[in-house]
């Protein structure tokens, strides 16, 4: 691995519940900055490694996340890119660890090897290795609170929403905001919420709206703009099409409206954080002149 120098943000993509899109939004988020320039790798934490097989991955065939977290090896020793594995098309700028069934069993897995360790504390290490060496970093969790979920939590700068206008959607985001919220005052108070990117939009249904003024009311501070991106993601089948063939819309549909949604959202998010470093620097520059 190249000598650390990057500033790295570290993005947990969740939500309380499955079938939102979240996988789809990490991966194609990760695709889209990897076009924008930025170098990005994705930990697939999820024991059903859908992040893995989305980029045409066999998750059996490599190791991954499950031997990082056991400390058998080092996060950098089983990346997955082009870059180190001729076998495997990844497009370029982008990584992966892969995620297995094997995550399963991490929880006795880590008694095993010290009874007396933080199993939440688990991706700390690994995350600290990594920083300096990419731009993004994606934490692709799973749908509910496994032991790397609550470890992503602790060691997130920033927390992606995902959310589909379906029944139990808005439950999931605010069992989600819970967590989050619980995850700062044990350990991670620099949490911050990134933003919430619905998905799967068509029509402007009686979920649709539910679940849009949710939003708009749950993640907007008072004298600020709501957390909800202003890029939406359409219904589209280009999506289902490309995971088929392990790929993203990006190779697949390159000039699809779908595939511009995701290149706006890859704007949207970097200009978030953009704007948050320069108040902060603004802040510090303002203190400094007070002093």
């Amino acid at each position: 691995m190249s000598e650390a120098t990057k500033r790295t943000e570290v993005i947990a993509v969740g939500n309380q519940k499955g079938g939102v899109g979240k996988t789809t939004n990490t991966v194609h988020l990760a695709r889209a900055l990897a076009e924008r320039g930025k170098r990005c790798l994705i930990i697939d934490l999820d024991t059903g490694a859908h992040a893995t097989t989305h980029l045409g991955i066999d998750p059996n065939a490599y190791l991954g996340m499950y031997e990082v977290l056991l400390g058998s090896e080092e996060p950098d020793s089983v990346l997955l890119s082009r870059d180190v594995e001729d076998r495997i098309d990844l497009p370029e700028r982008l990584d992966i660890i892969a995620g297995s069934r094997k995550l399963e069993n991490i929880d006795v897995a880590l008694r095993e090897i010290d009874t007396m360790m933080e199993p939440h504390r688990v991706l700390a290490d690994p995350i600290a290795k990594l920083r300096g060496h990419y731009d993004y970093l994606f934490l692709d969790t799973a749908p509910n609170l496994t032991t790397p979920t609550i470890a992503a939590y602790k060691v997130a700068d920033w927390f992606l929403l995902s959310a589909m206008p379906e029944t139990f959607a808005i439950a999931g985001l605010d069992a989600a905001l819970k967590d989050i919220d619980s995850a700062r005052k044990r350990g991670n108070r620099n949490l911050k919420i990134l933003g919430v990117v619905v998905c799967n939009t068509q029509k402007r249904t009686r979920l649709t709206r539910e679940l849009l003024d949710y939003v708009d009311k749950a993640f907007t501070v008072q004298g600020s703009e709501s957390k909800k991106f202003k890029t939406e993601i359409p219904r589209s089948t280009v999506v289902s099409s490309a995971q088929k063939v392990g790929k993203t819309v990006f190779e697949t549909e390159p000039d699809h409206q779908v595939t511009e949604c995701y290149r706006q959202l890859a704007a949207e998010v970097e200009g978030r954080i953009n704007t948050y470093y320069q108040k902060l620097n603004d802040a510090q520059t303002e203190a400094a002149s007070n002093a």
